[in-house]
């Protein structure tokens, strides 16, 4: 099994930014797709960004591309994303995930528990 532990959320004003972070533990022989998702209070889950497992390919949501970068952290098996410009919109839970391939919107083997993002206005 592999467990995801995020940090890094917080409050910060509208324009802001904030760094979030996840590392795995547990089963971590293998490199894994890692990537973002986000959940808005009432509103269902959305991915919002992913690296590849092999070459550092990256996806994002159309709505945070050229604003996050998704990145690998020196250790293997870690994420990044880096967010900025942010906005109120931007206010969510967002999910750590990874996969054995890579993760997209339809394919993630394991999830972190959440870490809160507020964009004040």
């Amino acid at each position: 099994q592999v467990q995801l532990v995020e940090s890094g959320g917080g409050l910060v004003q509208a324009g802001g930014s904030l760094r979030l972070s996840c590392a795995a533990s547990g089963r971590t022989d293998s490199t894994y797709g890692m990537g973002w998702f986000r959940q808005a209070p009432g509103k269902e889950r959305e991915f919002v960004a992913s690296i590849s497992r092999n070459d550092d390919n990256t996806v994002y949501l159309k709505s945070v591309k050229g604003r996050f970068t998704v990145s690998r952290g020196n250790a293997k098996n870690t994420v990044d994303l880096q967010m900025n410009s942010l906005k109120p919109e931007d206010t969510a839970v967002y999910y750590c995930a990874a996969a054995n391939n890579r993760v997209t919107q339809w394919t993630v083997d394991y999830w972190g528990q959440g870490t809160r993002v507020t964009v004040s206005s």
